[in-house]
């Protein structure tokens, strides 16, 4: 078998990524077939995903002219197996890899173990390239509106951010994430007078965000039936445009207790912003100098005593002819408007409904009945079986984490461009493709050390016998483990979750399917090197899954 000294590829880390490695080493093999063809072009068209197959190449993708199966037929002829592939066979026009088993079990194993476990910053890497490094980017979600409860209309925004944000980091980009609150408007007037009335600093101090809702929803009540609210609420928030000290000096209490609040909620969600900013640090100095520029570039003109941006081109127009826009929208249609350069490089990452999103009561819902809802349910899931849950130091946080996961997975599971019905039972389900399945794969996972003790340590990485996992099992898993920086590279391109968590699902139903035919415990004395390749297999997975999980926002679980 031939020692093969790979070529460079641009865009590849063989490093990082050890599928790289091998399709290079088929990349070559063309090439060395058909010497018109340079590694470099060939390499794109080496896929993997076909059932059975390992890797396949469509010659007619390279318009050589001719019959692609002929072409096919030169490079089977001229296959020489080398330590990455070890064999080519002809299908039409397609030529199809197998690669070398025994490669491939010791290179992905030892690249996953040496990447979560051996890196200088003691981070898991696997998973991370370096294909974003010196680019920076800011990514802005969540988006709450100050002294309002965390609805769950920010929920999908937040997740899919938080998403976003690890994605583009696992790709090497300079991330930071932005919180762009609705921090700024009439209501904080509404706020000032209902506090007057209704405001309590004990209350305040409790629960910032919770008070100053309830504040809100009692001083709008009062307004149904009494103009003079408006006006006073409207003459206050007047007072804060004007820069009054004494109406700016609450508004930014309230912001900052809400704001304290609110990071209580995100850090639940294993969330963290860079930054807090809102629609607050717009002054009227930013807006006047935006509007003369406007009107510099012949872009307002007067209608009916009012001043109007034609914004025809950006389609927002509802059926009754109006228009509504957030501050947040109006600054970055602006900004393309006004012909920044850096205009072109925004990106509006949309996503579909979430459809009857309720309590299992069916009330309206907030953030914090929801977690609360799901952590009951599984806490009730838990306790069906009283010995495992006596085991569980912290069951409360267990079940939230468990309850967080299925919310999540819920939400990820399909492409975000899509509607999807919110279904407690489905979602909270151990059976099928959830987060509690994910969480107790992982937990599965996670035990196989604490049974097996006699195995441990095991030996270096190098030392571990790999070639002894021969059962088609465990090459599956181990291809699928290779595949993972893959899934992370196409999630940033395409800014899409959906992919990781099928990955995850994947990987969970080949880790179970393996459980059976891959026995750890029990086996003859004689069969002790077998055994610890196997629990190093499993372990390696459990890292994979792991980065998967750490990837959306779940905190993996060690025990349930």
């Amino acid at each position: 078998m031939a020692t093969l000294n790979l070529p460079q590829v641009p865009g590849t880390e063989p490093s990082r990524a050890v599928l790289d490695a091998f399709r290079i080493a088929i990349a070559f093999q063309v090439h060395r077939a058909l010497p018109q063809l340079t590694v470099e072009q060939v390499y794109p068209g080496v896929l993997y995903g076909v059932k059975g197959i390992d890797f396949t190449v469509a010659l007619a993708r390279f318009r050589l002219g001719g019959k692609p199966d002929e072409w096919a037929k030169k490079v089977t002829d001229s296959f020489q197996a080398d330590e990455y592939v070890e064999s080519a066979t002809q299908l039409n026009g397609f030529v199809n890899f197998k690669l070398n088993t025994k490669s491939l079990m010791s290179k992905v194993l030892r690249q996953v173990d040496a990447l979560t476990n051996h890196t200088e910053d003691k981070t898991p890497q696997y998973g991370s390239n370096s294909s974003g490094a010196g680019k920076n980017i800011i990514i802005e979600y969540s988006s709450p509106n100050i002294a309002k409860q965390f609805h769950v209309g920010n929920l999908r925004s937040t997740i899919i951010g938080g998403f976003l944000t690890n994605v583009y980091k696992a790709n090497g980009w300079d991330v930071i994430g932005m919180n762009y609150l609705g921090d700024w408007g009439k209501q904080f007037g509404m706020i000032a007078v209902g506090f007057e009335k209704y405001g309590s600093e004990e209350a305040l101090a409790r629960d910032a965000i919770k008070h100053l809702y309830d504040v809100y929803v009692k001083i709008n009540a009062d307004a149904s039936n009494d103009e003079s609210v408006h006006d006073a609420a409207r003459a206050y928030f007047k007072r804060m445009e004007d820069g009054d000290e004494s109406a700016l000096q609450n508004w930014r209490k309230w912001r900052d207790l809400s704001i304290e609040k609110y990071k209580e909620e995100y850090a639940r969600l294993n969330i963290a912003f860079d930054i807090y900013s809102g629609e607050s640090q717009v002054g009227a100095d930013t807006l006047k100098t935006a509007l003369d520029k406007l009107k510099e570039m012949g872009l307002v003109s007067e209608s009916k005593g009012a001043q109007v941006i034609d914004l025809e081109k950006f389609k927002l127009g509802k059926a009754t002819g109006l228009h509504y826009i957030s501050l947040e929208t109006l600054r970055l249609l602006s900004s393309e408007l006004m012909e920044y350069p850096w205009a072109k490089s925004l990106e509006h990452v949309n996503f579909g409904m979430v459809l009857g999103m309720s309590t299992r009561k069916g009330t309206a819902v907030f953030l914090d009945d929801v977690i609360r809802e799901a952590a009951s349910i599984m806490k009730e899931k838990m306790m069906s079986n009283e010995e495992k849950y006596n085991a569980i130091e912290d069951p409360e946080a267990v079940s939230r984490e468990i309850g967080l996961s299925a919310i999540k997975i819920q939400d990820m599971a399909a492409k975000r461009i899509n509607n999807y019905s919110f279904n407690w039972s489905r979602m909270t389900s151990f059976e099928g493709d959830t987060g509690p399945y994910l969480q107790y794969a992982h937990v599965r996972l996670s035990s196989i050390s604490r049974k097996n003790p006699e195995l441990l340590p095991l030996p270096a990485a190098d030392k571990v016998q790999t070639d002894l996992l021969t059962e088609p099992q465990a090459r599956e898993m181990v291809f699928l483990l290779a595949s993972y920086p893959d899934v992370v590279r196409v999630a940033c391109e395409k800014n899409e979750p959906s992919g990781v968590v099928t990955f995850a699902m994947k990987l969970s139903h080949a880790i179970s399917s393996a459980w059976d035919p891959l026995p750890v415990k029990g086996l003859a004395a004689d069969q002790i090197e077998v055994a610890r390749a196997r629990l190093w297999l499993f372990l390696c997975a459990r890292d994979v899954l792991g980065a998967a999980m750490r990837l959306l926002s779940i905190r993996p679980l060690e025990r349930m």
